[in-house]
């Protein structure tokens, strides 16, 4: 075999990203029964070995700190040791996407609800006994059948990453192989529970009013979130049929081609076996890449179809002449903030008349909604990384993991939640950090466009090719915060957030 370089290893990558990425694609849309991951890892073995590991490491210990090199090695290290321990719980995940794609929720009156579906159910459910019937029953299931091989999954992929030596322990790894200080942003985490905990409790009661059925607070559920968020009441403004024409129509108005030149694939129907969960598929970078989306059905959809818009014009616009590293991989708070930037006009009320079926008479309430929505959120993200940080950590015992993660969740959100999802509900490699560092970027990005377009910036036909040329162009050759000190000149924190959600909720 000839010797392994930095070029042939990136030509490597990018032959088994654009493999396993068409893989996972086809299987989550609910096109393949399942993915069929370790063929795909035993083809391209050559590329993911311990010479390609020490290659990276080494191009990563002599490049100089704040250079393209440094850049570029680190995130090729990060996108091996990734990949490696993908490869070592690949018959985990396949076992994990054959189930969740043919498994049903069995309920105590005989019916059978796919398991793909049943969050959808759940959502939908407008009596809360039956919504409470569905989880309960979904969270047995899991418990027995799915939680053990996720549970397994995430033990070796830490044990593999901690046997690589690359620091001292799994967290210390990760934060040298992606540049993110986890510490500082546990502790803001923390302290953003700490500042809104307040706030929370006073709007919280009426918020929940409609879903609690007569309950008290103390009783509310994460399925009752599920409802709630599911935002009924305003179906008539966000009708599906609509609800493409008027994403593209904006995206064209502000100088955006929505399909990009038919480098973008919009895959938004109903399809058995298809997850509930909305994705964007790059199979090639920047030729072909898939948006993919399940309808539950009113303004979440259109919520969705913006946030994995912003993903897929991110990929279907990057420099075709970067290298592998800053196309494929990288820092993905940078992907997920232009996704946030998109998915956040559902914050806008000039967004919300112009695009929707949205009345003047009914903004302020929806908007109130919204902002009530984004403080939860904000805060499952905030509980989500503290917890984490223990699952990763080490310091508690993996058997006391489902408990810690009730506590946790639930002392954020007074949502309850179910022990059963504490190995499920959980992204694996710190990608809550990367959704939180992305929720700080776009509000920094939001201002920049209205200071350089005005307030209606996302109609402005100057913004979008201002958006492609300075910001998608790029990949993520830059971390998250390097991006907002150059776009913004401000770093990232949870303050602007703040700001934006008080003023909503008055």
């Amino acid at each position: 075999m000839a010797e392994l370089t930095l070029d042939s290893l990136r030509r490597g990558a990018q032959a088994f990203m654009e493999d396993v990425s068409r893989e996972y694609y086809r299987a989550h849309a609910g096109l393949e029964a399942t993915a069929r991951l370790q063929p795909i890892y035993d083809r391209h073995r050559a590329v993911l070995g311990r010479a390609a590991l020490e290659l990276s490491l080494d191009a990563f210990r002599t490049s100089a700190e704040g250079s393209d090199e440094r850049r570029s090695a680190r995130a090729l290290l990060e996108w091996l040791a990734e990949s490696q321990a993908g490869r070592v719980t690949a018959a985990l995940e396949e076992r994990e996407i054959a189930w969740e794609s043919s498994a049903s929720v069995a309920l105590d009156d005989g019916r059978a609800v796919p398991y793909a579906g049943v969050a959808i159910a759940i959502a939908n459910a407008v009596d809360r006994r039956e919504r409470l019937a569905l989880d309960a029953a979904r969270a047995r299931l899991v418990e027995r059948e799915l939680a053990p091989v996720r549970r397994e999954r995430l033990q070796r992929e830490r044990d593999f990453i901690e046997s690589l030596d690359l620091a001292d322990g799994y967290v210390a790894a990760f934060e040298a192989m992606s540049g993110i200080a986890l510490g500082p942003l546990v502790a803001a985490c923390r302290a953003f529970l700490a500042e809104t905990e307040g706030m929370w409790a006073d709007v919280l009661p009426a918020f929940a009013r409609p879903v609690l059925a007569g309950a008290p607070v103390a009783q509310l559920t994460r399925a009752d979130a599920l409802a709630l968020f599911r935002g009924r009441d305003y179906d008539r403004f966000f009708p599906g049929a609509a609800m493409e024409r008027a994403v593209r129509r904006q995206a064209a108005e502000m100088g955006l081609d929505p399909d990009a030149a038919g480098r973008v694939i919009y895959d938004l129907g109903e399809r058995p076996g298809k997850r509930a969960r909305a994705f964007c598929a790059p199979v090639r970078v920047p030729e072909e890449v898939y948006l993919v989306l399940r309808p539950h059905g009113g303004q979440a959809d259109y919520s969705t179809l913006l946030h994995e818009l912003g993903h897929a014009l991110h990929y279907a616009n990057m420099r075709p002449d970067l290298p592998f590293e800053f196309r494929w991989v990288g820092d993905n708070s940078v992907t997920e903030g232009y996704a946030m930037l998109f998915d956040h006009r559902m914050q806008d009320c000039g967004w919300l008349l112009r695009y929707t079926g949205l009345a003047k008479a009914d903004a302020d309430g929806f908007l109130r909604h919204a902002a009530f929505e984004e403080l939860h959120f904000l805060r499952r993200y905030c509980a989500k990384l503290v917890y984490e940080a223990e699952l990763y950590g080490g310091s508690a015992p993996w058997d006391a993991l489902p408990e810690l993660y009730v506590e946790t969740l639930s002392a954020a959100t007074t949502f309850r939640y179910q022990r059963a999802d504490a190995f499920v509900d959980v992204d694996p490699r710190f990608y809550a950090a990367r959704y939180l560092r992305a929720w700080q970027l776009q509000a920094l990005l939001a201002e920049t466009l209205t200071e350089r377009f005005d307030e209606d910036w996302w109609r402005n036909p100057r913004a979008g090719p201002w958006l492609v040329e300075q910001l998608f162009a790029e990949g993520q050759r830059e971390l998250g915060d390097e991006l907002a000190k150059r776009v913004s000149g401000q770093a990232l924190s949870f303050a602007p957030l703040v700001r934006a959600i008080e003023g909503a909720l008055g």
